[in-house]
């Protein structure tokens, strides 16, 4: 069950000093999908294998949620199972870095979950707006 945070490097720089995150969750991403696939659930709800990815949606688009959807899929499979996030909460040097300064609305996370259907996702958990 990973996470993938971030659709820019350049937004993952500035606020978790990370260089190179997509390109390295993309490529942890594709092979982790490689080896499982698609999310397996048994008739008990029990899951048997296969590759959950969690996405949280920040403020104003900062978790650039287009581009991780449309990677997902795209490159991994529209079946994936996504679990989108809205349980961001603003702590320690948010205040610092505005809009991390605020809890995401209640349209924002619509409209990431707006994109991940547009982008074909149609396993999408977490769906609670």
């Amino acid at each position: 069950m990973p996470d993938f945070k971030y659709g820019d490097s350049t937004t993952a720089q500035r606020l978790s000093g990370v260089p190179h995150y997509v390109v390295t969750a993309e490529t942890a991403l594709r092979e982790m999908h490689r080896q499982v696939g698609d999310l397996v659930i048994d008739e008990r709800g029990i899951v048997r294998r296969g590759l959950l990815v969690r996405h949280l949606v920040l403020p104003d688009g900062l978790a650039g949620t287009r581009t991780v959807v449309e990677f997902i899929a795209r490159e991994l499979s529209p079946d994936t199972y996504v679990n989108m996030m809205d349980q961001y909460h603003p702590c320690f040097k948010a205040a610092e870095n505005p809009p991390l300064d605020r809890r995401i609305r209640g349209d924002e996370f619509r409209q990431a979950v707006a994109m991940a259907r547009e982008s074909g996702l149609h396993r999408l958990d977490g769906i609670t707006v």
